[in-house]
């Protein structure tokens, strides 16, 4: 069990996750929350991490802190996906060992589990297949974390738990499009795409301050929505490289099938984990050979589905062109949570009501 005197390290406290965590946290009652940003300590590099866990008393470890991103993102920069999560998970873990943390928590990922595992994904299909390539080097880092946990408590006794969240959405997410995961990456084209629409170029300048750089196939798309509608391009961009239709891209062939989860019911779902006690925690999974337990909906929808209810939020109502040429990834990717409903958590937050909300965060940034 927690105590509200713990003094509580959430690293990446800066991220959706971490934030989410930090909320959750303070709503409980948890006021002593130790935070660093990268620019404070680089968790990648192990002299800086053994000085603050000497020199802060941490008792507790929320370890949120990771790399992250889309397909193109983990697709593209693999080196770095996988070196800098090891690194992280690495030096947190045992310098948390080392410190005499009492408990941990790591955040792992769905991507953990075979490119083919039977649907919804059980516990007990970790290590059973190939992976996703496309996502293989950050899965093998979260696998490595995961392996961590398991053999710092056979070694050492920690109490180091893990789960894995599946698709997570909410508040300070990642909009950047060259690195953003799908329901972000979908939600700023399509406002982007409204704001074409009704000849809203101040909105759309503004946008790209706020969430950065516009890629040059959305201007594209911009430029197209917006002379359809008899309103002047921005960005002045080749007749040639805009669609011969207008309407806001959306990658892939929009039929794999996806799970998706509010941060705050994965926050509240990790703050469970970390209260559950001990015997009642390890009994069951000893008894089931597991190691860490799924964070999810229970729910899925298709990209294709998921794209229209992002336009509907937004009010965009124009073409949706899909981009066959792009990676899908995997078909379907649902994770089974029966057994930490069993255990008594159950999300509160549905996904219609969930971007809805994000929304309306995103446009008051």
């Amino acid at each position: 069990m927690l105590d509200t005197n713990d003094r509580i390290f959430v690293a990446g406290h800066r991220g959706m996750a971490g934030s989410a965590l930090v909320r959750e946290l303070k709503t409980r009652g948890f006021e002593r929350i130790v935070t660093r940003t990268r620019q404070e300590l680089d968790l990648t590099e192990q002299p800086a991490v053994k000085r603050f866990f000497s020199e802060e008393k941490i008792d507790v470890v929320f370890l949120a802190a990771a790399r992250v991103g889309g397909v193109h993102a983990n697709n593209t920069y693999r080196a770095n996906f996988i070196y800098e999560n090891l690194m992280i998970e690495a030096n947190v873990m045992h310098q948390a060992f080392e410190a005499g943390v009492r408990r941990l928590l790591f955040l792992g990922s769905s991507c953990i589990y075979p490119r083919e595992a039977a649907q919804p994904m059980r516990e007990e299909a970790f290590l059973t297949g190939a992976l996703e390539p496309t996502n293989e080097p950050y899965a093998v880092a979260k696998i490595s974390g995961i392996k961590m946990c398991e053999a710092y408590n056979a070694q050492h006794g920690t109490c180091f738990r893990a789960v894995m969240p599946t698709n997570l959405f909410g508040p300070n997410d990642n909009y950047d499009l060259e690195q953003s995961h799908v329901l972000p990456a979908l939600l700023r084209k399509m406002h982007l795409a409204q704001k074409a629409c009704c000849g809203d170029r101040d909105a759309i300048l503004a946008d790209q301050v706020a969430h950065g750089q516009i890629p040059a196939d959305v201007r594209a798309c911009l430029d197209a929505i917006l002379t359809a509608n008899g309103h002047s391009a921005l960005f002045d961009t080749p007749l040639d490289t805009r669609p011969a239709k207008p309407g806001m891209l959306a990658w892939g062939s929009g039929k794999p099938l996806r799970e998706f989860l509010h941060v705050d019911d994965m926050a509240a779902a990790a703050l469970f984990v970390m209260q559950l006690e001990d015997a009642e925690l390890d009994e069951m999974m000893a008894a089931a050979g597991i190691s860490f337990l799924n964070v999810g909906a229970g729910r899925e929808i298709s990209i294709f589905d998921l794209a229209g209810l992002v336009a509907d939020t937004v009010g965009y109502k124009g073409r949706i062109l899909w981009d066959n040429s792009r990676p899908d990834g995997v078909a379907r990717k649902l994770l089974d949570v029966g057994r930490l409903q069993k255990l008594g958590w159950q999300p509160a937050v549905g996904l219609t009501a969930g971007i809805q909300q994000v929304y309306k965060e995103y446009c008051r940034n």
